[in-house]
């Protein structure tokens, strides 16, 4: 271990100034400068995300709807199904949209069934409740 200042390996402002002053520096900086958060998006980048197939997809195509909110849920008969314990509860969709509100989450929903009903309840909140599956549901 040496007793020496951490200063000794930086360069000198005279060093620094001179590095940044080389021919060597100045070619390799760039001709365009660097686009900030202030600075406007360019047009190529809004056309890009217009033409994206992902926007023209139906919101009822994503991970099975279970972000959806229970309005824009096109099935009748709604399921969850429980990974732990493999219990699968459904409910309509018109009985769902009674109790719960045509604004509330399907994901919610989904989980508030199966904790009302289930049976595996530890005591510990980490381990608790069910595990809900929408998938296949």
């Amino acid at each position: 271990m040496t007793d020496r200042p951490a200063s000794w390996r930086f360069p000198t402002r005279q060093q620094m100034e001179k590095l940044v002053s080389s021919p060597a520096m100045v070619r390799e900086t760039s001709p365009t400068r660097a686009v900030g958060p202030a600075d406007d998006l360019p047009p190529e980048y809004w056309q890009a995300v217009l033409e994206d197939p992902r926007i023209a997809a139906s919101p009822t195509r994503c991970a099975s709807g279970r972000t959806l909110r229970l309005s824009r849920i096109p099935e009748h008969i709604l399921r969850v199904g429980c990974r732990r314990c493999g219990r699968t509860v459904e409910i309509q969709k018109v009985d769902a949209v009674r109790l719960y509100g045509p604004d509330a989450v399907w994901r919610d929903v989904g989980q508030r069934l199966l904790d009302n009903t289930c049976s595996q309840r530890t005591g510990r909140h980490e381990e608790d409740g069910c595990w809900p599956s929408f998938e296949g549901a």
